[in-house]
């Protein structure tokens, strides 16, 4: 009878020294944490009593921690205080308190680009073109987009008064703030308000989505618009899903959209830095109908963005085409901070990896990243182009008070896409789909050479002009102080350090050559803006 309590007793003591060690490692790593912060108090207090000019506690504290952040040398880890944290929620969620439009400034007002879907500056009668004048009574002349913005903004169910000038007529109207979903999930043409057209191609069943963040909810949005054109019942015959431009946003959205794609097998698998590991798999139910798939990608593509088109890319479930993305293959957790209600810190915590195990994160020794396209689909804009399809694309974007007579565009029609809307990429993706869709064989309007090699030499070029950019400037600067220190340079006058406008592009223009005499000696073709800091560095003048 005896026994049982020895070894009961044991036990408690077995017991009690795991919880007394415990309890004294607990208080040594404790121990550790103060002694690293006793400095970091000792100089906040010398600061604070010490220094000539009363600093703001609130400053030190942020300064302080924006201190520990840097020392991780990661772009991603961020700390948040809580006067910006309501900013940082709407970028993440992509949701606000306002008018909902898009606007810009125009010959110094703010002007409304377009009403977005049933928002209130639509409701009320604001239409795209419209130059806001006053906001409450006050102009918005020589305003800044922030500060009207901020005018703007507010709490959902208060009225704002605005002055809009249409047509050399001024008009007070009255919007009623309210929450505002930013739209992520756009076709290739809007017809009108809340009336995105998703069928590319009616007659050979070729759809198109374009999503511009991973923002919450996207990936039913996106469900519904596909199920709209007939995905779920097999009558769709191809897709173009256009991810250029998306930076990322919610993972666990890009892996619900790769589970609509996939039937089975890894998504993607995250690992922290002990090497646990997380597995995201997917599953039948739910999924579409096995039709082609052409993912458009470009360097702005980052994040969720490429979780996705990695996954359909490993399983052989789409292509790629356009130009390798970004590289960003880390996670970011955001943590609040109790101790300051409202602050939180978004640190990169884990790292993803595609089905084939490959990590597509980038660092300054990588020689390859991120996901490229597929063979023969490599398609790269130039600066120029890169612009215009922006700028077309915006347009699409404008709800209009009357048809604009665009329905009758062909979108279908890979030239007039090519020639009219600028879009390179699209094309090639529509000649891509076209040709799988119509003789079982993908076109590869790319060249053939191997897509690695055709992502690295882009890379190297754009570093390379990157390179020779601050080179010229640091050059640029070095005459004008070469100009001051010599005294060449008149009082009021600057020594002259442009040969054209800033704003005057000479991309693919010719550059004329000339002896003494007058006599042509040469016609060059102009590859880049960056002629002008050569032609300053050689120390060329400018004729007047």
């Amino acid at each position: 009878m005896k026994r049982p309590r020895i070894f009961f007793q044991i036990g408690l003591l077995s017991i009690l020294g795991v919880a007394v060690l415990g309890s004294t490692l607990r208080i040594a790593r404790m121990g550790d944490d103060y002694q690293f912060f006793d400095p970091l108090v000792e100089v906040k207090h010398l600061i604070s009593t010490r220094a000539y000019e009363k600093p703001d506690d609130q400053d030190l504290q942020n300064a302080a921690i924006a201190g520990l952040v840097e020392a991780v040398d990661d772009p991603f880890t961020v700390y948040i205080p809580p006067t910006d944290s309501d900013d940082f929620e709407k970028d993440l969620i992509g949701e606000y308190v306002g008018i909902g439009a898009q606007v810009n400034i125009q010959e110094g007002y703010l002007t409304i680009v377009t009403p977005l879907d049933g928002s209130p500056a639509l409701k009320a009668g604001i239409q795209a073109g419209d130059t806001i004048v006053e906001i409450e009574s006050e102009s918005t002349l020589g305003k800044s987009i922030d500060d009207c913005i901020d005018l703007l903004m507010g709490e959902p169910g208060v009225p704002v008064h605005v002055t809009v000038e249409r047509d050399g007529e001024r008009l007070p109207i009255t919007i009623v703030r309210e929450r505002i979903n930013t739209v992520q999930v756009k076709g290739i043409h809007r017809r009108g308000e809340n009336d995105w057209q998703f069928m590319l191609d009616p007659e050979r069943r070729i759809g198109y989505v374009w999503l511009t963040q991973f923002t919450p909810g996207c990936a039913t949005e996106i469900r519904e618009a596909l199920e709209s054109i007939g995905a779920a019942e097999g009558s769709l015959n191809g897709l173009i899903f256009d991810l250029r431009w998306n930076p990322g946003g919610v993972l666990s959205e890009a892996v619900a959209l790769a589970d609509m794609f996939l039937d089975e097998g890894i998504i993607v698998s995250t690992r922290g830095r002990v090497g646990d590991e997380e597995i995201d798999r997917a599953t039948s139910e739910g999924t579409f109908p096995n039709f082609p798939m052409v993912i458009l990608l470009n360097e702005f593509s980052a994040s969720a963005s490429e979780v996705f088109s990695g996954a359909l890319v490993d399983h052989g479930r789409a292509k790629v085409l356009g130009t390798r993305s970004v590289g960003k293959g880390s996670v970011q957790s955001v943590i609040p901070i109790p101790s300051a209600p409202g602050a939180v810190l978004k640190i990169t915590d884990r790292r993803y990896y595609l089905p084939s195990g490959r990590s597509i994160q980038r660092t300054d020794d990588s020689a390859e990243w991120g996901v490229d396209p597929s063979p023969g689909m490599f398609v790269p804009l130039t600066d120029e182009e890169v612009r215009e399809v922006i700028r077309l694309r915006q347009e699409e974007d404008i709800i209009r008070a009357d048809a604009d007579g665009t329905d009758t565009a062909t979108f279908a029609d890979p030239d007039w896409v090519e020639s009219t809307m600028r879009d390179m990429q699209l094309a090639g993706a529509i000649r891509a789909i076209g040709g799988r869709i119509e003789t079982g064989e993908w076109v590869r309007p790319g060249n053939d050479q191997p897509v690695p090699e055709l992502a690295a030499g882009a890379e190297l070029k754009r570093l390379a002009e990157a390179r020779e950019r601050i080179y010229l400037e640091l050059d640029r600067m070095q005459r004008r102080i070469n100009a001051i220190e010599s005294n060449t340079a008149q009082f009021g006058e600057e020594a002259i350090v442009d040969l054209w406008p800033d704003e005057q592009s000479v991309e693919g223009g010719t550059l004329e050559v000339r002896d003494a005499e007058g006599n042509v000696v040469a016609e060059l073709t102009i590859p880049s803006d960056t002629l002008e800091r050569w032609l300053i560095g050689a120390g060329l003048e400018k004729d007047e």
